[in-house]
């Protein structure tokens, strides 16, 4: 039975490729009003489980419910309307066209395509701005994709995300390859939209803990295609759990209601 207030609803999910089992039983709900994110090492089944939500792939077994709509009863394509995914594999995409402004990239976000292809109104072009300006990046709007740096990159292409005001809002490891000041510069903005009103659930992917800013509720933790833990973050985030989930022995402290790792000696 589907219920109102989850966003995603995974029930008993496995996933196999070529015999070899990726995602091993994983059951998930993701409630209206939480902000989650999903650590876990590279291949231990993020990416997959990310393909999964979004329609890409289809379990083989288990049951996959996004924003109210079961998988095998629903529009797919309509459904991914409402689903917002930022991740580096978008940002490749545009390099085919070097000449774009940061406005076009961000109004080609309405409608989910590579260029502008579609008719755009004043009030598309007024939600824009207010973004850039969001993103503090509105001083930008008419300089093309190519001369921003990767952190201003970064901030459009999430902006972009935001145009057809999604329900649920992927960030598939958007600090990769910042520099410390772009990754802060990046995580600050991430902060103050997670607290707008109307704002999407977001889902945070990282590897990297320390990036989980305080407006992150919720945490699921995974390890070889398997759950290790999820819920409340304070809850999940213990040593024990971290050392399990990145096959080494962690030290955890929270500062600013962030948490920070680092390995302990193996003396």
């Amino acid at each position: 039975m589907l219920r109102e207030n989850k966003v995603i609803e995974l029930e008993n999910i496995t996933w196999k490729r070529e015999e070899r089992e990726i995602l091993n039983h994983i059951s998930w709900s993701v409630a209206k009003g939480e902000h989650w994110a999903v650590l876990g090492l590279n291949g231990s089944g993020k990416t997959s489980l990310l393909k999964i939500i979004t329609g890409y792939q289809w379990p083989t077994k288990g049951k996959v419910s996004v924003l109210g709509q079961l998988f095998g009863k629903t529009n797919i394509p309509e459904l991914r309307k409402s689903i917002g995914w930022v991740g580096s594999s978008l940002e490749e995409k545009f390099h085919t066209r070097p000449s774009d402004s940061v406005l076009e990239v961000v109004l080609s976000g309405k409608n989910a395509s590579i260029g502008l292809y579609d008719e755009i109104s004043q009030e598309d072009v007024k939600k824009a701005e207010e973004l850039l300006t969001q993103f503090r990046i509105d001083h930008l709007a008419d300089q093309t994709y190519f001369s921003l740096s990767q952190g201003e990159k970064r901030k459009m292409m999430i902006a972009r995300a935001l145009m057809p005001s999604p329900k649920l809002l992927i960030l598939d490891e958007p600090c990769n390859g910042l520099d410390l000041y772009s990754k802060e510069e990046l995580l600050s903005t991430i902060e103050k939209m997670s607290y707008l009103p109307e704002g999407p659930t977001l889902l945070y992917v990282t590897h990297h803990i320390e990036e989980l800013v305080p407006s992150i509720t919720h945490a699921l933790l995974i390890a070889n295609g398997r759950t290790v833990a999820a819920g409340p973050k304070k809850d999940v985030l213990t040593e024990d759990v971290l050392s399990q989930t990145f096959h080494l022995p962690i030290s955890l402290n929270w500062e600013d209601d962030r948490p920070w790792i680092r390995v302990k000696s193996r003396n």
